[in-house]
Parts: C-alpha cells; sequence; structure tokens
C-alpha cells in the first residue's frame, strides 16, 4: 500500500466527511484532564529548535577564536583586518557544514559525549584544510599568517570541545527535566498504545514525553491506565486540552484498517495547530519512505505538519517586531491626527477593546480606533455593521473604510497575540448579516487558528473583507485563509504587506 498525500488520509478527504460522522458534544475537560493540562502550560525548546541555536553557537565559538587569534598576534594595525574577516567567515561556515554532514547536529549525536567530540574535532580539521587548499589555488596562502591559521585551528578545536562537553553533560539534564522534549498525546488506547509507548521506552534517543491517552471507547475496550499513562478523556476533551496545554504532536494507534474512524477523528483534530501522525509500529503495511518520520526506530505516517514551527515561528516574529516598531513610528503622525478627529466628533474613549478568537481559538483583546458612538459600542460584536448602520460615527464611516480603525493593532502585534499578517481575528461572536454564526457556515472553522490572527491577510487582500451577508463570502475568506497558512513564507508576508494598501481601494464591502 502506498501513501502519496492523496489518499484517504488528505485533508480533502478528511474535510468531505459528512458533518454527522463526527460527534457533536460540548467539549469540557474534567478535573484530572484540567490539572494535567496545566502542568504542561510552560513553554518548552524543542530538539530541532536546540540544533538550529547550537550551529549559530559553534558558528560564533569559530569566528570569535578566529578574531581573537588575530588581535592577540596579527595584530590590528596592519590594514589587513578585512581579508582575515573574509576568510574567518569562510572557515566557520565550512566547519558547521562539516558538522552537520558528520550528523553532528543531530540529538542522538548530541546526547553522546566522546561520539560527538570525534566527529566535531573531524570537521572541524576538514574545515580548515579546505581552507589551507582554497588559498593555495587562490595563490593567496602567502597573505595569510601560518601561525594564525594553526592557532586558530586548535583554538576552535578547544572552544568546540569545551562547548560540546557542556553540552553533553546538560542535555540528558533538560530531556529530563522537562526544558527540551516533545510533548504528545496519544489516540487511542489498548494494546496498540501500550505496543507503542513500549517501543518509544526502549529507544535511547526518545524525545518524546507522552501527557496523557484520550479514547472514545468504554474502559472494557480501552483500559483507563495503559502502560502506567492515564485515560483524560474522550477526543472532544482532547480538543480543550489541547488548546490549554502546549503540545507539540497528537499520535493515533487506531488501526489503519479501521478507516471510517481514523478519518472522523482526523476531521475533528486537523484543526489544532499540531503534528498529527498515525502510528505505524504494529501495522504490517508498507508506505512509501517520504511518508514516514521516525522517533529512533518507531515508524510513524506523516498526516499533518504544525505550522510555522520552530525557526519558522522566531523567524516570523523577529520580522513582526521589527516592522511594527517601525510603523508605528512612522505612522504616529496618523495615530495622532485619528485620535484628535475621533475626540471632536463624538464624545467617548479614542480606543476600543474587542475579544477575538486568537491562535489556537484562544481568546485575545484586539485594539482598535472607536467608530462608535460610546453609547451604542459592541464590544461582542452580535451585531454585525451593515451599509448605513446609525451606530457608526461620521469619522468612524471614514477610518473603517481605510482600515486606519485597525492602525492600534500594531500593539497587539508587539505584545505578541497578533500577527502582521495572518488570517483576519473574527469576534467571538461572529454573525453573518443572516444572524448565523460564523462556525456553523463553514465546517472546519477553526483551522484558521493554526497560526496567529494578523491585521491584514491573503484574504484582505482578494477583497474578502467586510460584511458576511452571503455564506459563500465566508467560505472564500476561510479558503484563503488556509491556503496562507499552508503556504507561509516571509516573502509571502512581505508580498501582502505591499499588496495591503492597493486593496484598502476596494471598499464596496467595508462599512
Amino acid at each position: 500500500m502506498k501513501h502519496d498525500g492523496q489518499g484517504p488520509f488528505s485533508r480533502d478527504a478528511i474535510r468531505a466527511i459528512p458533518a454527522e460522522v463526527v460527534a457533536s458534544a460540548t467539549p469540557s475537560l474534567n478535573s484530572f484532564a484540567a490539572r494535567t493540562a496545566a502542568q504542561f502550560q510552560t513553554q518548552v525548546m524543542s530538539p530541532k529548535l536546540l540544533s538550529g541555536i547550537w550551529r549559530l553557537v559553534e558558528f560564533g565559538l569559530l569566528l570569535g577564536a578566529a578574531q581573537s587569534v588575530y588581535f592577540a598576534y596579527v595584530g590590528s594595525e596592519n590594514g589587513v583586518f578585512s581579508q582575515y574577516l573574509l576568510i574567518s567567515l569562510l572557515g566557520a561556515a565550512l566547519g558547521v557544514l562539516g558538522i552537520q554532514l558528520g550528523h553532528g547536529y543531530e540529538i542522538a549525536t548530541m546526547r553522546s559525549r566522546l561520539k560527538q567530540l570525534a566527529r566535531v574535532s573531524l570537521a572541524w580539521s576538514a574545515a580548515i584544510a579546505a581552507v589551507a587548499v582554497i588559498l593555495f589555488f587562490m595563490k593567496a596562502q602567502t597573505d595569510y599568517s601560518r601561525v594564525w591559521m594553526g592557532a586558530w585551528f586548535l583554538t576552535g578545536l578547544l572552544a568546540l570541545g569545551a562547548a560540546r562537553l557542556f553540552l553533553g553533560m546538560n542535555i540528558r539534564r533538560w530531556a529530563r527535566n522537562g526544558v527540551m522534549e516533545r510533548r504528545a498525546v496519544i489516540v487511542g488506547g489498548g494494546e496498540a498504545a501500550e505496543s507503542l509507548i513500549r517501543g518509544l521506552e526502549r529507544q535511547d534517543d526518545n524525545d518524546i514525553r507522552i501527557c496523557g491517552i484520550f479514547d472514545d471507547r468504554n474502559d472494557r475496550r480501552s483500559p483507563p491506565i495503559v502502560a502506567g499513562y492515564p485515560k483524560l478523556g474522550n477526543v472532544h476533551e482532547l480538543v480543550e486540552f489541547a488548546r490549554l496545554a502546549r503540545i507539540d504532536m497528537l499520535i493515533v494507534t487506531l488501526p489503519l484498517s479501521a478507516e471510517k474512524r481514523v478519518l472522523a477523528l482526523l476531521k475533528e483534530l486537523w484543526v489544532l495547530p499540531l503534528d498529527i501522525r498515525l502510528s505505524a509500529h504494529a501495522a504490517h503495511l508498507r508506505f512509501r519512505p517520504r511518508s514516514y518520520s521516525y522517533i529512533g526506530q518507531i515508524p510513524l505516517i506523516d498526516v499533518f505538519d504544525r505550522p510555522l514551527a520552530d525557526w519558522d515561528r522566531i523567524a516570523k516574529r523577529i520580522f513582526d517586531l521589527v516592522i511594527a516598531s517601525l510603523a508605528l513610528v512612522l505612522l504616529s503622525p496618523v495615530f495622532l491626527a485619528t485620535a484628535i478627529a475621533i475626540k471632536l466628533d463624538s464624545k467617548g474613549p479614542v480606543f476600543f477593546k474587542q475579544k477575538r478568537h486568537g491562535f489556537n481559538n484562544r481568546v485575545v483583546e484586539v485594539f482598535k480606533f472607536r467608530s462608535m458612538y460610546h453609547e451604542m459600542s459592541d464590544p461582542t460584536a452580535r451585531r454585525i455593521v451593515t451599509r448605513g448602520d446609525p451606530r457608526v460615527t461620521r469619522v468612524g464611516r471614514f477610518i473603517r473604510k481605510s482600515s486606519i480603525d485597525e492602525l492600534p493593532q500594531l500593539w497587539n502585534v508587539i505584545l505578541g497575540s497578533l500577527s502582521l499578517v495572518g488570517p483576519r481575528p473574527h469576534a467571538v461572536n461572529a454573525v453573518s448579516s443572516q444572524n448565523e454564526a460564523f462556525v456553523e457556515i463553514v465546517d472546519g472553522y477553526f483551522g484558521r487558528h493554526k497560526v496567529k490572527p494578523g491585521i491584514t491577510g491573503w484574504a484582505q487582500i482578494h477583497g474578502f473583507r467586510g460584511e458576511i451577508d452571503q455564506q459563500d463570502k465566508l467560505k472564500k475568506r476561510i479558503e484563503h485563509d488556509l491556503y496562507y497558512i499552508e503556504n507561509w513564507s516571509i516573502l509571502l508576508d512581505i508580498a501582502i504587506l505591499a499588496l495591503t494598501p492597493i486593496s484598502l481601494f476596494k471598499t464596496e464591502h467595508a462599512y
């Protein structure tokens, strides 16, 4: 059997399941599950993130070693600092590349003190040899001090060795203390779950912490405790649990032969911002190698990957902070003029706060310029704003059409509850003009909350903003939101920001 992403476990197949197949009970956590979720609310460092950080650390150590030797031996008065710096950058980069090619940044290697010392030493020796060969063919070997090169090699070797000894002594402690781990929840109990857990326990480089088990089956078919781990509730409660606790992965241990049940589960769970895997540990099926990920020797079938994980999340956050800070400075005259206009036009505060759905369906408060008469403000958004709405002030009509009322959300970006670009945050009780709740109009509506909401987004630059007076408008908006989530990149964010001012001229649906 082959799995190429287009079979029964593709997103389209999951979303196509009739809604009645998925149970509709309101999720509510039992007290034990709630206490367990509270234990896992702290942020931890993933092994992948640690591996990336360590690349930067070792690049910095090698570059620092080169510059230290330069200033100690060559001196800064010879006017050759720039050419030494260039070779230092090249050598440090080749050193990190060599360690990477020697699998020196894999967690299994980083856990072993002696093993990683041997690989790092060999990689750094090869990097220095490569630098020497490059200088030879450039006929530039006489332009650089041999003493400097040899001292750089030795100091770099000592720096790498000391850093790796420190890492080896601490990495196991970090994993044991929960500082560095991947948190997982198992969906499905019984023998399959026990087999998976026992298999994970036998892996020396296992970085998975099982937080609990969720299963819809009764205690007879799915025992309350499996391999020492408790069953915390059913799948509906799992959705609530994953919104409270900081979980990285869901592992489904139901047999693949129960295709309808597996699809029904995935239909309900795909809206969560988590890696979702199917356990292939006890299965006799064979898929294409690229369909698998491994924990040690334990094979898992990749179904969904968490968007914006690890370095993508960090890159987007840095991008948000830099651009939002610049925008606040550059737009400060607009802020001041808008505040004065609002105060002159009507009584009441300048700013308005409203509860909206944020990342992972958590409720956040967003800031806006007040565009309605204070006594008619609607903080719960139970009544949608329509064309000619008498609640909107004269200034309010202008700032809503031009989206100036959204500018205070730059503070939300700085505080971290919003991003510059992402699905627009809808009000908690958002409804259409026909008084239909958004969540009832679009199946899988909460899938748009797998990333932070944004001030602008892919849907907005394509004209899908403002009043929802037809169901198709909301469906198109959600389709564009999901496209953005699945195709995110920094370049896409830049393109959306660049096109946003142009899209603001399309005001036919903004009241």
